[in-house]
């Protein structure tokens, strides 16, 4: 009779933690696909027991808690986005004004001492019109719908006039490049002019803090590599290289953006880029 009564309860039991188990499973399925997906729809469970229902009914509190919370920041960070776009933009046409008049001051006869004022007033306008237009680019670049223009190319032939688009201003900082490019054809169906900007955003951070080299190379996997020598940077700085707004040194010329901006960008057309930093070379890693 005792081993029957004991059989009984050890079935009971059996039955009583496969349901507890089903239940947990059932929240932890649920759970995942409340966080991936938007719907209200709270989490259920067929098991009738109090404390897997408490549990449930628990997490379907703070899911609401956190779905709230998440539509605080999309809207937040949307409409911040338009924000800084649009004071861009507004700051962007009386500046181009501007240097218009500028332009014309600068023709006219005028003394020494204006004409050493003007420079430097027309020296601090183009260094706002960069400032602005990095702000812009980079809200454009977190905008939905920015690389959805895509037409297949080859991506040997957008780095080729990448580079020479920047040969006068490489040359400028006596910088003598070593260009190796593959003769493998790498075809991609992106935007073009998203990784265009990616192409160049990395130039130029070479050309502004380079110590005088700079080597770009595509091997025949289509991998691309950006370097140079860097003997003032240090490896926790390398690590903050794609930070917004994170600048090596205190620059009155530089947002910080534009390592950022090419990060999104390869990242939006699921590309990679990571930065590698060995003996004082720094070196950019793309993969698209």
């Amino acid at each position: 009779m005792l081993y029957g009564l004991l059989a009984v309860i050890i079935i009971l039991l059996s039955i009583k933690i496969y349901l507890l188990k089903r239940s947990a499973r059932e929240i932890s399925d649920s759970f995942a696909d409340r966080l991936h997906t938007d719907t209200n729809t709270p989490i259920g469970i067929s098991s009738r027991d109090k404390d897997m229902i408490y549990l449930a009914d628990s997490i379907n509190t703070q899911l609401k808690v956190l779905r709230r919370e998440h539509h605080k920041y999309t809207v937040g960070d949307r409409e911040l986005k338009t924000a800084i776009i649009n004071i861009s933009h507004d700051i962007r046409t009386p500046l181009t004004a501007i240097s218009g008049y500028l332009d014309i001051m600068k023709e006219m006869d005028k003394s020494e001492e204006i004409e050493k004022y003007l420079d430097i007033l027309e020296e601090r306008s183009a260094v706002m019109k960069q400032l602005t237009e990095e702000m812009f680019s980079y809200s454009v670049a977190l905008s939905d719908g920015v690389n959805k223009d895509k037409t297949e190319f080859s991506v040997n032939q957008l780095l080729e006039d990448t580079i020479i688009g920047y040969y006068g201003a490489i040359s400028e900082k006596g910088i003598e490049p070593v260009i190796e490019i593959s003769s493998n054809k790498q075809l991609r169906t992106l935007n073009r002019s998203s990784l265009g900007r990616v192409f160049s955003n990395l130039i130029n951070n070479a050309i502004r803090y380079s110590d005088g080299d700079l080597s770009i190379k595509m091997n025949d996997e289509g991998t691309i590599f950006f370097s140079n020598s860097a003997s003032s940077l240090t490896t926790v700085q390398v690590e903050k290289l794609f930070d917004r707004f994170y600048t090596v040194e205190s620059s009155r010329n530089s947002t910080g953006l534009g390592l950022a901006i090419a990060r999104t960008l390869l990242e939006q057309m699921n590309g990679t880029i990571k930065a590698e930093f060995d003996n004082g070379i720094l070196t950019f890693v793309v993969n698209i």
